[in-house]
């Protein structure tokens, strides 16, 4: 006993130690302010665009972010993690405070258990300069959620790493700031992978889903276990939105709640200087679109410069055409994408459209039709909004997209984005008839003293066409901390 005493006072400073180096692996620690200008009342698309929320769509206003993230590896083998983060955002004039970020993820090996709100991009997208995933882009803050996912691709046993897979399986709350309140969201994706040397070819599929809650002047909407059965299996069912029964009823229920995906193909091609990665994504709604039938995509090329020293290190180039819009259907039963007849915000969370930011709400198109357009109030009485046409005006877009990252002098980081869109607007055209041409534009420059962690931000940003003439200025400063183990 007194010799196990004096192992346990000799190695427990030991172990102390090694626990505080584990407990500062990948500590950071951010802090940051940026402004934003504009010639209209609000900004270019660019400029609010992609940051999951944080910047406001004023002619003026100031965003200040603080917030941290760190992670503890956990046992010899470093097969157990935790991670945790927190980032607030102040905007609005200062009256808003925003929980950006607000999560806890644990893992063994690949498999990840999650709680909160993460910024996460979903699809095979690129994510540094893409125009927007079809399926989960950044554009708007993110929906609280828990979960479980393997996140990264993962060898698949037996197939000597030939086949890899990952995926998700979420269930998250879209809160009151809906037409139908407190609903939940339940979203699963997919994806597999082959190949293990330079080339690899992959294909996944997106599902999400709202579902559940409840509105004064509708009927009661089946939040059950059963009815999450019928969500995740995206059946068709009564969920007490829609009268009758579906068995012989004259009126024949969809698919109980708000469904949505993605089908996504992709190849990649990798060696020591140049990464090329092929994606495409194909939308549905419910499951119209999962026909041959469907030309509807967003096809996108990324090349990654590799050599050590290049002034240029990525760019990226896209093409969207969703104009098509299961138009082998009659327009009464045409799903319509990102709109649904019963959960009228459609796919939008906290006023920000959660897929591409190239489709357009009623929000962003009063800014462009003003006195012809208005936003809906979702608390507002049902009659006020029921019947007034879909919340998401424009969803008939094609264009083309251009993004590149570069460094300017061996200083400055440098971001350009030049996007032109024909927005063709609904299934009814309504103030987008007849189409109208945009184009979006961003320039964006960074800087970080060699003295100290500080970066200067800045970024200019017009847009020109026949929806809106504006021109953005961004400047922000921000500075940050890392903290690695003291054992690296």
């Amino acid at each position: 006993m007194r010799r196990s005493l004096i192992l346990l006072t000799i190695s427990l400073p030991l172990f102390v130690q090694h626990v505080r180096a584990q407990l500062l692996d990948s500590l950071l620690v951010q802090v940051g302010t940026t402004g934003t200008f504009a010639t209209k009342d609000y900004q270019p698309l660019w400029i609010t665009a992609q940051h999951f929320g944080a910047l406001t769509d004023r002619k003026s206003d100031l965003s200040t972010q603080a917030g941290f993230s760190n992670a503890h590896i956990l046992g010899s083998n470093g097969q157990f993690y935790i991670k945790y983060g927190l980032n607030l955002v102040n905007n609005n004039h200062f009256g808003n405070v925003i929980v950006q970020e607000g999560y806890v993820k644990a893992g063994f090996k690949h498999l990840e258990i999650r709680a909160g709100r993460f910024r996460e991009v979903i699809g095979e997208v690129d994510k540094d300069l893409s125009s927007g995933s079809l399926g989960v882009s950044g554009n708007a803050v993110p929906i609280p959620q828990i979960g479980i996912a393997v996140p990264e691709y993962t060898d698949v046993p037996f197939t000597d790493g030939w086949l890899q897979f990952k995926g998700q399986f979420t269930h998250g709350w879209m809160g009151e700031k809906q037409f139908i309140k407190d609903a939940w969201l339940h979203q699963k994706t997919f994806y597999v992978r082959v190949g293990k040397r330079k080339l690899k070819v992959g294909a996944g599929l997106e599902h999400f889903a709202v579902w559940g809650g409840h509105r004064e002047g509708l009927p009661k909407i089946d939040n059950s276990l059963k009815g999450f059965w019928n969500v995740f299996t995206a059946r068709e069912a009564n969920d007490g939105t829609v009268g009758g029964d579906i068995g012989g009823s004259v009126i024949r229920p969809n698919r109980a709640g708000d469904h949505r995906g993605v089908i996504e193909g992709t190849i990649d091609w990798d060696n020591d200087v140049t990464g090329l990665h092929l994606y495409m994504q194909m939308p549905f709604e419910s499951s119209q679109g999962m026909n041959i039938k469907n030309i509807d995509r967003l096809l996108g090329i990324a090349y990654t410069n590799k050599h050590e020293g290049a002034w240029l290190h990525k760019i990226v180039g896209e093409f969207i055409y969703t104009k098509q819009m299961n138009d082998w259907y009659i327009n009464r039963v045409r799903e319509s994408y990102y709109n649904n007849g019963i959960y009228l915000t459609g796919w939008e969370y906290q006023d920000r459209i959660v897929g591409t930011p190239l489709f357009t709400d009623r929000i962003r198109s009063s800014k462009y039709f003003p006195g012809q357009v208005n936003p809906y109030d979702w608390n507002a009485p049902i009659t006020d909004i029921k019947g007034q046409g879909p919340n998401i005006l424009n969803n008939r877009v094609v264009g083309g997209h251009l993004g590149l990252q570069y460094t300017i002098g061996e200083m400055l980081q440098a971001k350009t984005l030049i996007t032109y869109t024909q927005n063709y607007g609904n299934i009814n055209a309504g103030p987008y008839s007849p189409s109208k041409s945009q184009c979006y534009t961003l320039e964006e420059l960074s800087y970080t003293l060699p003295i100290m962690p500080l970066t200067l931000h800045a970024g200019v940003a017009v847009d020109f066409g026949e929806l809106s003439d504006n021109a953005g200025l961004m400047l922000g400063v921000s500075w940050q901390f890392r903290k690695f183990n003291e054992e690296q």
